[in-house]
C-alpha cells in the first residue's frame, strides 16, 4: 500500500511540476511592450506555448513515470 500511495504522491508531483513550470519562468503581463511601441494589455504571452516541451518539462515527466511503474508495481504485488 506504501508503494501505491508513493506513486500517487510522485505523479501528482509530476503533474503540478509541469503545470507550474510555465508560470514560474515568466509574468504573463506587465513590462512587455509590442513591436508597435505599445504596451498590451493583455495576458497572452508573446510566444504561445512557451514552456510547454520535453527539454522543459523533463523533471515533471519523470516524476511521472517513476509514479506509474511504482503504482504498476504496487498494483501486481
Amino acid at each position: 500500500m506504501t508503494l501505491i500511495w508513493l506513486g500517487v504522491l510522485l505523479v501528482f508531483g509530476g503533474v503540478l511540476q509541469m503545470a507550474y513550470q510555465p508560470i514560474w519562468r515568466d509574468r504573463l503581463s506587465g513590462g512587455r511592450r509590442l513591436r508597435s511601441g505599445r504596451s498590451s494589455d493583455t495576458i497572452e504571452p508573446e510566444r504561445p506555448a512557451s514552456g510547454f516541451g520535453i527539454k522543459s518539462n523533463w523533471p515533471g515527466l519523470t516524476l511521472v513515470a517513476l509514479g506509474a511503474a511504482s503504482l504498476l508495481a504496487g498494483a501486481a504485488i
